[in-house]
């Protein structure tokens, strides 16, 4: 069973270039969580699933955190949501950035990272 958070728009000042720390961009976070929700379901209990208001909450703070590297923050952001929600069995986190400065067009560039408990 999976609980998605998809689409979540932050602004953020992560990259390689002293201009990203300054200026900033848009960046897009979508959060798959694997965990079992069926007591959830049956109970309409919000303590037997995962809070996606926490999840959100999580990946706000780890964003607000510059790196250079969004596989970083991807890695950070993934590990800080299995550390500090029991229910998580597996998180996938994928982090995209508009307009990756290359030198080049580019509409952005993409990582993701998982963990497994």
């Amino acid at each position: 069973m999976q609980v998605t958070l998809e689409n979540i728009q932050l602004y953020a000042y992560h990259g390689c270039l002293e201009e990203e720390g300054l200026i900033g961009q848009n960046y897009r976070v979508d959060v798959y969580i694997t965990t079992d929700y069926s007591e959830a379901a049956k109970t309409d209990d919000l303590t037997k699933t995962v809070d996606y208001t926490q999840v959100y909450q999580i990946v706000k703070r780890e964003m607000a955190v510059r790196s250079k590297l969004i596989e970083h923050v991807a890695r950070r952001i993934c590990e800080a949501l299995v550390g500090e929600i029991s229910r998580i069995e597996k998180c996938e986190v994928k982090l995209t950035k508009y307009n990756p400065p290359v030198n080049g067009m580019v509409g952005n560039a993409t990582v993701t990272w998982q963990v497994i408990r």
